[in-house]
């Protein structure tokens, strides 16, 4: 099973960002889980004084997300693809909101933070590494700190695994075709399949210094396909 890795996949990114929000929005409850994850980090006073770091934001859905549910909130969203960052940027935001084109590696090396949260959306089964950049996102994190990763990953059962793998052949690649971006909605299917179950993501999240950890199915017609983890270091 081949998937995009890092620049081939930011490339391929890049190409289908002209295409990447209408075909998000053929998707029913994309918009309004992200929105629910974005609720459960349940930060106070509407992220009043509060930095969060939307981590592999995209075109902006993600942030978007945030800033309905934080509006007092600082916002930092970040992307590796610049193509996407190209169609968030040209979008309407408020003054608290700022992107800028990196990865979490290279925002720990630049000493960005501390955040009091960070919000990964459909980020972790993209990484190399997925055990590096928990550790890079749990540096950027202050003590306490809040992470909240909404992320395809199965539930383990093989009719979840079936579910995903139909819709995908039916409706997501044929639709990534017609817009020239099939390699990049081969990779979204078998990197689904290839990923971490929702149990072992959990478990991934305990052994990267998270160890409260909470795991919550999306509703609809991904549920056991897509999930919310939200976690937190010590105090």
């Amino acid at each position: 099973m081949t998937l995009l890795r890092d620049h081939d996949l930011a490339h391929a990114f890049d190409h289908a960002s002209h295409a990447y929000d209408r075909l998000t929005a053929l998707n029913p409850g994309y918009h309004t889980g992200l929105r629910r994850s974005a609720l459960r980090l349940r930060l106070p006073r509407g992220g009043r004084g509060l930095r969060v770091l939307d981590l592999g934001c995209g075109t902006g859905a993600s942030t978007r997300a945030l800033a309905r549910a934080l509006p007092y909130a600082r916002i930092t969203a970040v992307d590796a693809s610049g193509g996407m960052l190209e169609r968030a940027r040209a979008k309407r935001w408020p003054p608290g909101v700022r992107f800028l084109h990196r990865s979490a590696e290279e925002l720990a090396a630049e000493g960005e933070g501390p955040y009091d949260a960070v919000f990964a959306a459909y980020l972790f089964r993209n990484v190399s590494d997925p055990d590096s950049v928990l550790g890079s996102v749990r540096g950027l994190l202050r003590p306490g700190g809040r992470l909240l990763v909404h992320e395809y990953s199965l539930s383990g059962s093989p009719v979840h695994r079936a579910v995903w793998s139909s819709v995908c052949r039916g409706v997501i690649v044929p639709a990534g075709s017609l817009t020239g971006d099939r390699g990049l909605y081969l990779h979204l299917w078998r990197s689904v399949l290839a990923f971490d179950t929702a149990p072992e993501f959990a478990g991934r999240l305990s052994r990267a210094g998270f160890p409260f950890v909470r795991t919550v199915p999306v509703a609809g017609w991904q549920t056991g396909i897509v999930h919310t983890f939200l976690a937190r270091t010590e105090a």
